[in-house]
């Protein structure tokens, strides 16, 4: 009879769990009780610099990367980038972030389709790119990139 009262009780709890998960699920994908409005998407991507060579990293993404940002901000592909340089919190972590900033999940779809001719005309053919890219192998590691949404709280 205890055994009966337990698994009763765990299924219930159980149950009732998944259903307020289902309501918080369906909530913020609706948008009508969500405690937050949903924005544009970050794409950070989390750079680590050898010691003493992120000057040299930040040099090579302004003659690189920067222009093909700008560009893609005239054409509204992005709607805006930064750049944060700061201190790691450890041998592992991140000291340069970048974020690009999309109007929202749907630009991200054919994406390269967009990107390439920029990046083509910016950065050259894709040997020279391919170089580029090797070169900065010897100065930097990508730690991760993650993709977020901004929210606004309600």
């Amino acid at each position: 009879m205890m055994k009966l009262k337990i698994v009763v009780t765990a299924a219930f709890f159980l149950g009732f769990g998944s259903f307020c998960l289902a309501q918080t699920n369906t909530a913020a994908n609706k948008g009508s009780n969500a405690p937050y409005t949903e924005g544009p998407v970050w794409v950070l991507t989390m750079v680590k610099t050898k010691t003493g060579l992120g000057d040299d990293y930040l040099k090579s993404i302004s003659a690189t990367v920067k222009p093909v940002y700008d560009e893609e901000k005239k054409q509204k592909i992005i709607l805006d980038y930064k750049i944060l340089n700061g201190d790691a919190s450890g041998s592992q972590d991140f000291n340069i972030l970048i974020m690009v900033q999309y109007p929202n999940m749907a630009a991200l779809d054919g994406l390269r389709e967009k990107m390439d001719p920029i990046i083509e005309k910016v950065m050259g053919s894709e040997d020279q790119r391919r170089a580029t890219a090797v070169k900065r192998l010897d100065i930097r590691e990508i730690v991760g990139t993650k993709t977020m949404r901004e929210i606004t709280l309600k």
